[in-house]
């Protein structure tokens, strides 16, 4: 019940964006990343890292897998601004 609560004031927190980050709307479902790595002994011990919002934040499933494996063709980028004909190189 008590990561329920600390995992809804994140999300709202977060306002439902990826990282946080504005204009990055979450539209499906929204895992909470812990920043700094959690051990067992963390877990045993109930250690502050695991519930203090300060060190959760809002991530969709591919951003949590690029931060946790390193690989940064996993995270979105910016959508590509288009004109029209730029797909058409005979019409330009």
């Amino acid at each position: 019940m008590e990561w329920k609560s600390v995992r809804d004031f994140v999300i709202v927190r977060d306002n439902g964006c990826d990282l946080g980050i504005e204009g990055r709307e979450i539209c499906g479902k929204i895992l909470i990343h812990h920043m700094n790595p959690i051990s067992v002994e963390d877990i045993l011990k109930r250690s502050d890292f695991l519930l203090n919002p300060e060190f959760l934040i809002s991530t969709i499933l591919t951003t949590h897998n690029a931060i946790h494996y390193g690989d940064e063709s996993l995270l979105v980028t910016e959508p590509i601004v288009r004109s029209r004909n730029d797909t058409c190189p005979w019409k330009h």
